[in-house]
């Protein structure tokens, strides 16, 4: 009897060990992830406007109706790449994803100080490369370093009302990502 319920007892644990890291490893092996939903809006290497968020039909969950969205999947294994725009003076931010979704570095226009984005996403190998001989091109450029191959780069300016709405696709037009240094 006390074999048995020895037996039981490591049954269920191993069952709960099992569980858990499926519950756990889930994320890891999905394949719908925010890299794959954005392949929807266009090809990597360059922004999309997302379609304006409206009651009942939002193109992605949790869209702000009063912003308009522009978003860039990216890679870094061909080099750093550079983000820029020349955005409205009203409020602005841009946020940079990793592949699965997480936000990894976030930058408004008050924390920019001006209304042209000027951002360099690179990794830490790419960054010790560059200390040693750096480009003048980024001189000016915001340099941020991350551990990531692969992300996304999500704008978002805000429209305040409708007359607002051509002007701010306008600047969400000049928006690049592209490598930095080919």
């Amino acid at each position: 009897m006390r074999r048995t319920l020895l037996f039981v007892a490591g049954g269920l644990m191993l069952a709960g060990i099992i569980h858990i890291a499926t519950v756990l490893l889930v994320p890891h092996f999905a394949t719908n992830d925010a890299w794959a939903e954005m392949r929807r809006f266009g090809r990597p290497g360059a922004f999309h406007t997302v379609p304006q968020a409206e009651a009942g039909a939002e193109p992605l969950a949790s869209l702000d109706p009063r912003m308009l969205h522009s978003v860039c999947r990216f890679s870094l294994e061909d080099g750093p790449v550079r983000i820029s725009a020349t955005l409205l003076d009203d409020f602005w931010s841009v946020a940079i994803f990793d592949r699965r979704g997480r936000n990894a570095y976030s930058l408004n226009d008050r924390s920019a100080d001006r209304a042209q984005l000027d951002l360099t996403v690179i990794t830490p190998v790419q960054m010790a490369q560059l200390r040693q001989d750096p480009p003048e091109a980024l001189e000016t450029s915001i340099v941020i370093e991350l551990p990531i191959e692969e992300g996304l780069a999500l704008i978002r300016v805000f429209v305040a009302d409708e007359t607002m709405l051509p002007q701010a696709r306008a600047a969400l037009e000049t928006a690049d990502c592209a490598v930095a240094l080919e």
